[in-house]
């Protein structure tokens, strides 16, 4: 006579294995990710004759202390120059999103026009076109302004609102009842009055997800930079960590420094405000 296992055994043991094929899947995934980052925080801090004994990727350096390759990085990569840049082309990028992307899903979930479907499909296919494809005449537009190798090239290209950011700015604006419009045209108010004063302030979580999501892109966005701002006094944080390629071809561990300086301020402000990115799409979701 066979004795079997109860029955309620068999969804336990499968919960157990499957809690453990989710940690292990989170264990890996997180090595992929923090591995080259600590790789490239070990090289920043060994010595140029350290990196020439061809040590492994992961030894340890023999001076924890020696910062002296952040200090080559920061003065001959001209890193607070490019930071300056880069947090002027973020300011008029990101507030020209967030203005014409709110702007664009308060006119598109509160007006009925002519082809409203029809603009809407042709701003989704748009879209989907590799940016790649569009850059020659991109370029010559840039250029026929007057706009090339200045600051402005990459803030009106940036300012092209993404689907992203109206979506979440469309899902916030149907969550706000009609009636408060309403109720304001009794008092007299006109639609842009209506978006000033009624629509945008309740738009906060939706500002600070955008603002968030856009920034970290632009940041580190390296092709529209490197394209149209070739002058060295106009870099960005991402084409400065570029340039090192040259004076520093061999010389990884002022690399490494470079890019380690390029890192920190996105990965501190994402470790910060990582709560309001995912309460902004889980609220735009659930509205």
């Amino acid at each position: 006579m066979t004795i079997t296992a109860p029955t309620q055994d068999r969804p336990r043991r499968r919960l157990r294995i499957g809690t453990a094929l989710t940690y292990a899947s989170l264990i890996v995934a997180s090595l992929v990710v923090l591995i080259p980052l600590l790789v490239v925080f070990l090289t920043s801090l060994k010595s140029y004759g350290e990196i020439a004994d061809g040590q492994g990727a992961l030894s340890l350096p023999d001076d924890w202390l020696n910062f002296s390759n952040y200090a080559t990085a920061f003065t001959d990569g001209h890193m607070l120059t490019a930071f300056g840049n880069t947090a002027f082309i973020l300011l008029f990028s990101i507030t020209g999103t967030v203005i014409i992307g709110s702007m664009t899903a308060y006119a598109i979930d509160r007006f009925d026009f002519r082809f409203k479907g029809l603009v809407m499909a042709l701003f989704l296919i748009a879209t989907l076109v590799p940016s790649v494809t569009t850059q020659v005449a991109t370029f010559q537009v840039v250029n026929s302004f007057g706009l090339f190798d200045t600051r402005w090239a990459p803030i009106l290209l940036y300012m092209g609102t993404d689907i992203v950011s109206i979506y979440i700015f469309l899902q916030f604006i149907r969550g706000i009842p009609k009636s408060l419009d309403e109720a304001a045209r009794l008092d007299g108010a006109n639609s842009f009055t209506i978006y000033r004063k009624i629509i945008f302030p309740l738009l906060k979580p939706a500002i600070a997800t955008v603002v968030i999501i856009k920034g970290i892109t632009t940041y580190n966005d390296f092709y529209i930079p490197f394209l149209y701002m070739p002058s060295e006094e106009l870099g960005t944080m991402s084409t400065a960590l570029f340039r090192f390629k040259g004076p520093f071809g061999a010389h990884w561990e002022n690399i490494s420094a470079g890019a380690v300086l390029v890192i920190v301020p996105t990965l501190v402000i994402f470790l910060f405000l990582q709560r309001y990115i995912y309460n902004g799409f889980a609220q735009g979701a659930t509205k």
